[in-house]
């Protein structure tokens, strides 16, 4: 055995290790659903935003946006730069309205403050939907749309592990998946937020170090052929062109919505310990994004310049860059910062899909009055299910990190982005509008690359591809929009639902400020 190798499981192994006693330490702590799925609330405003961004920037950061810029060049950063706008927007426009909301609104089937613990139970509590229907939809689109998420940071585990050890992806898949499932299934969601503040941490200062190592020895190495600036900004495929055209531009920019509807992020908000804390933990969670897709861009245009060569998946620019520039034992340490990058989302998300199977299945339409213990370990249940199926997904093939991510992204984004946040600043919005927003912009983002790329046969009617190459995010929430404003005809905000919105709106804005209007 190398020293690479041996370098790259001692560290891999200390990482796990922790990962696990963290989960073990927190385990007798977690007595209720609540603990389970948001930690009973108690988050500080340095865990609540370290744990958001570990949460959120995944496998994508560290593997899908520098292999993006290494291939396809400055045309992919746009993306970048529509996260970041996202994603302060969502501190800034919906962390602490939602706190307040899913913690006071009154509960739609027994009165009295609700304490939503999902955004599905949110969504029917804020619009007295005593049916149902708006709760299942939810959690319908929840699940779906988790089982491709999580297979994205799986796929990203195999790539990692055979960059590692040079074992397969599928095996790596399996161990991986093992690890994430066992500190999730004992600690839930304080033990995926005290993992996700070690993850954050490693994850940015390997971002920084990696591209200031490739830098360094690109220029001092006089033998070295860095190429004309116009041909880096290109990427290896792309042009320096490519990367103004109107699409490119559009299609990179809406990524940035995709912030306002993203279950496992609004988890972190609802969370945290207060509304008082918001502002700070919004401060140091936009920072650390920001600077950390700024140096993931940097580190895939330093691939550019470093490897003479094409590289045959350009997903694993950033791994091949860690082995041929570093110290094996740094190396081995950067590279389970990858795996941190792909387990701190895998874990929130795997959360995420169990509340939803609990919470939103199991309590609310089978057994309302269920034991804290019982729904605690049908959770732990729901954790595994879902890994399993993701797995299968992650196994199937012929699927990239950013094709995953990107599906999912759009998915969650058109259908509950538009109507998380017109719900917190729209007085007189109602259930019927909700519903529509949902449907549309979830049905959309599913359709949109099959209408897009494919085209649909239809008996003997044929739909030619449109072959716009818009990214789906677009049209779906255009959708998501339009349903919700014509439906908003179709019923009506009750006095209910009202009084709701005043009360939350004095909470959150202090006293001696008056309620937003309709």
């Amino acid at each position: 055995m190398d020293t690479s190798t041996l370098a790259s499981i001692a560290t891999f192994a200390a990482y796990f290790i922790v990962m696990i006693a963290i989960g073990i330490a927190v385990y007798n702590r977690t007595k209720s659903l609540s603990d389970f799925v948001l930690g009973g609330r108690k988050l500080n405003s340095w865990v609540a935003a370290l744990s958001a961004n570990a949460s959120d920037f995944s496998a994508w950061l560290l593997l899908g946006l520098p292999g993006a810029i290494y291939l396809s060049g400055l045309g992919e950063a746009w993306i970048a730069v529509g996260l970041g706008i996202g994603f302060a927007a969502s501190w800034w426009l919906v962390s602490g309205r939602l706190r307040v909301y899913t913690e006071r609104v009154t509960d739609a089937r027994s009165g009295g403050d609700s304490n939503s613990l999902t955004l599905s139970s949110y969504l029917e509590n804020r619009f007295a939907d005593r049916s149902g229907v708006l709760r299942l939809v939810s959690a319908v689109l929840i699940l779906l749309f988790y089982l491709f998420y999580v297979a994205s940071g799986l796929v990203a585990m195999g790539g990692v592990f055979q960059q590692a050890f040079g074992i397969s992806s599928a095996v790596a898949i399996v161990v991986g998946v093992s690890i994430v499932v066992l500190y999730t299934f004992l600690g839930g969601f304080l033990a995926v937020s005290l993992t996700d503040v070690v993850q954050a941490a490693m994850m940015w200062i390997a971002l920084l170090i990696v591209p200031i190592a490739g830098i360094v020895t690109v220029f001092s190495d006089p033998g070295r052929e860095a190429g004309s600036f116009s041909e880096v900004l290109g990427g290896v495929e792309g042009s320096l062109g490519d990367a103004l055209a109107p699409m490119v531009i559009i299609s990179g920019l809406a990524w940035g919505i995709g912030y306002l509807g993203q279950p496992h992020i609004l988890a972190r908000f609802m969370g945290i310990r207060s509304a008082a804390d918001v502002r700070q933990a919004g401060t140091i969670s936009v920072t650390w994004a920001i600077t950390a897709m700024i140096m993931a861009v940097v580190l895939g245009f330093t691939g550019v310049v470093y490897f003479e060569q094409p590289l045959d998946d350009p997903e694993q620019v950033f791994a091949q860059l860690i082995q041929a520039l570093l110290n094996p034992w740094v190396a081995g340490l950067l590279l389970a910062a990858i795996l941190a990058a792909v387990m701190s989302t895998a874990d929130s998300q795997l959360l995420v899909g169990a509340s939803a199977v609990t919470e939103d299945g199991y309590r609310a339409f089978l057994k309302r009055d269920a034991s804290a213990h019982s729904l605690v370990w049908i959770s732990r249940g729901a954790v595994i299910a879902i890994a399993v199926l993701a797995a299968v997904i992650a196994l199937s093939g012929n699927n990239t990190i950013m094709g995953l991510v990107g599906y999912a992204w759009a998915g969650f984004g058109a259908g509950f982005g538009p109507v998380i946040l017109l719900s917190l600043y729209w007085r007189g919005m109602n259930r019927a509008a909700a519903l529509a927003g949902m449907i549309g912009g979830g049905a959309t983002a599913i359709l949109w690359d099959i209408l897009d790329n494919s085209g649909i046969q239809l008996g003997p009617i044929a739909i030619e591809p449109l072959g716009t190459g818009l990214y789906a995010m677009v049209p779906a929430v255009i959708v998501s929009l339009i349903g919700i404003f014509v439906f908003q005809f179709v019923g009506r905000a009750t006095p209910g639902m009202e009084e709701d919105f005043d009360r939350v709106e004095r909470e959150f804005a202090g006293p001696g400020i008056a309620p937003a209007g309709r």
